[in-house]
């Protein structure tokens, strides 16, 4: 089984992140590739960037369309989800929803944990329909480069979010965002929940999907694309839409 870890941004150090937290987590036999768009934003951060983003992973999932048994999108905003569910032939899985899904099998309500604003979580929450079940969103005062540069500080500003959510009354925790990737495994022996890496619950449902092998929908929302033109786009994926 091939999974393609797809990041959304362009920083690099952040797709390598995402890869080795990938591999911990894939089956034996489950081979992981990375990969990372060639344009667009370094790090999403706002509506805007999410957006240009959007087009670049397509781009970038066109490429690999067809040579990979499933892919998941290491872009904790599951940045295209639809798009990219719609475009491909094989299944998709974003980090976020992976680990929101998982997070309703082992407790009542869970909590996330990210970076910054959290605006656009709860939204992506509720688009996945489990507002209901969302006990507490903490953004920690860091940032995705910073993980980067200085892990240590990053897991304390992180348990201290973990810490808040369990209070506000989360029965598991999600370390919400692709450069927090292998945090929750580091973490966890601290932590009196359960922690949540979306990447690792990504694998593994995406692991599922692909051993089901379920079919692609030919009607509804999700068929792919036929007879669509289009000018600018790559090779690639101008062809994933003309069908």
């Amino acid at each position: 089984m091939r999974l393609l870890i797809a990041n959304a941004n362009t920083t690099q150090a952040i797709t390598a992140m995402c890869a080795e937290a990938a591999r911990a987590a894939a089956s034996p036999g489950t081979e992981i590739i990375a990969a990372t768009p060639r344009f667009g934003p370094e790090v999403i951060s706002s509506r805007a960037e999410n957006i240009i983003a959007g087009h670049a992973l397509l781009a970038l999932l066109a490429e690999h369309a067809g040579q990979v048994d499933g892919v998941v999108l290491a872009v904790s905003h599951d940045t295209a989800l639809e798009a990219a569910r719609q475009l491909m032939p094989c299944p998709v899985v974003g980090m976020t929803e992976a680990a929101c899904f998982t997070a309703c099998l082992v407790g009542g309500r869970f909590g996330l944990v990210t970076f910054g604003g959290v605006d656009t979580y709860r939204e992506r929450i509720a688009q996945h329909g489990l507002a209901g079940r969302l006990a507490s969103l903490v953004g920690v005062d860091a940032t995705p480069q910073e993980s980067v540069r200085d892990p240590e500080g990053v897991q304390r500003k992180v348990a201290s979010g973990i810490a808040r959510a369990v209070s506000e009354g989360a029965e598991s925790v999600i370390l919400g965002g692709a450069a927090l990737a292998g945090y929750a495994a580091r973490m966890q022996a601290e932590a009196a929940v359960p922690l949540l890496d979306g990447m690792a619950c990504g694998v593994k449902l995406a692991e599922m999907l692909v051993t089901l092998k379920l079919p692609k929908p030919s009607a509804g929302s999700f068929a792919a694309p036929r007879g669509r033109n289009s000018i600018g786009l790559s090779p690639e994926l101008a062809a994933m839409l003309k069908g």
